[in-house]
């Protein structure tokens, strides 16, 4: 079955995935979603300083929306910010710096920002984390799933009453095509049994992101979650965590600015809202979440309780 999926997953990516793929389904795209102004509206966009984040933040500054870039790194967080707000002339650019491997200062994060600012409109989790050997942060967390899952679980679950109260409230995560080779499991969040599959963990954690999109939007309907996959993109993250893939795909790859017009799109235009909240995109269009006879569907008891292990853990990271 494995043999299968991998087979299917990668005949689908050079069909749809890839640069032509995107020029291809751009024919279609409607230019005027995309013609809207964003003043006095407020995203928060994680991993922001390069990428895919980069290329969203830039797209949304240059629509007059004030930008929340949550960034690891300093140095490089701030070269991004004068760089957009350079081009895009919007100086409503604040940088937040976190590292989403640290469960507790995710929690101590969101709670200040919540303090901090009386209105969120659209939650953009986009950073992510490829790690090639299994490696645990300082409160014992397989690091990918810390960053990956249990981050973005937080940062829903705790700003989701600040994006209630905002106008036209919106959740879009950046979830990766490898999700479709992979079943969501309960039962190893954490990698430790077994080999580890820097890879096969990232296409794991990516699932549970699709899970926790459909299972949010189910229970809160006041906002419109999304989950996408912006292609096979060239970013530093492929580049450093598979570097054959990279190097035999590269001229094959996007740009950064053709993976995130999915999330752009997502996050600014009226005619994503039109869509049943809490489905998965790509190329603008919603389409299935899993591969035909791949066997990578999960039961409603399965995911409430991948959600419910998800609550239980987030909670006994919560500073009282």
């Amino acid at each position: 079955m494995s043999l299968y999926r991998n087979s299917a997953w990668f005949l689908k990516g050079l069909t749809e995935f890839t640069k032509g793929a995107f020029l291809s389904a751009s024919k279609n795209f409607v230019e005027k979603d995309l013609e809207t102004s964003m003043a006095g509206r407020s995203f928060m966009i994680t991993g922001a300083n390069s990428g895919i984040g980069k290329a969203t933040a830039m797209a949304i500054a240059k629509k007059g929306g004030t930008i929340h870039m949550v960034c690891r790194n300093k140095d490089k967080a701030e070269e991004a910010r004068a760089e957009i707000v350079k081009e895009s002339g919007n100086k409503e650019i604040y940088v937040h710096i976190l590292d989403l491997s640290e469960t507790k200062k995710v929690w101590e994060f969101v709670e200040s920002f919540k303090k901090k600012y009386k209105t969120l409109n659209v939650l953009i989790n986009n950073a992510g984390c490829m790690m090639t050997k299994r490696e645990v942060n300082g409160e014992g967390l397989e690091k990918s799933f810390a960053s990956n899952s249990l981050a973005v679980y937080i940062f829903i679950k705790s700003l989701i009453p600040l994006l209630e109260k905002s106008t036209d409230p919106r959740v879009i995560t950046v979830s990766s095509g490898g999700m479709l080779v992979q079943k969501l499991r309960t039962g190893n969040l954490q990698s430790q049994r077994g080999r580890y599959d820097g890879t096969m963990v990232y296409a794991q954690n990516k699932r549970q992101q699709v899970v926790m999109t459909e299972q949010f939007a189910k229970a809160h309907p006041s906002i419109h979650f999304s989950v996408m996959h912006p292609g096979w993109v060239d970013t530093p993250t492929i580049a450093n965590a598979m570097p054959d893939f990279h190097s035999s795909m590269k001229e094959r790859l996007r740009t950064p600015e053709q993976g995130a017009d999915t999330v752009v799109w997502l996050a600014v235009s009226e005619a994503a809202v039109k869509s049943p909240s809490g489905r998965f995109f790509q190329d603008r269009q919603m389409v299935s979440a899993h591969l035909p006879l791949a066997w990578t569907h999960s039961s409603q008891l399965e995911d409430q309780k991948f959600m419910s292990v998800m609550e239980d853990l987030a909670k006994s990271f919560q500073p009282h």
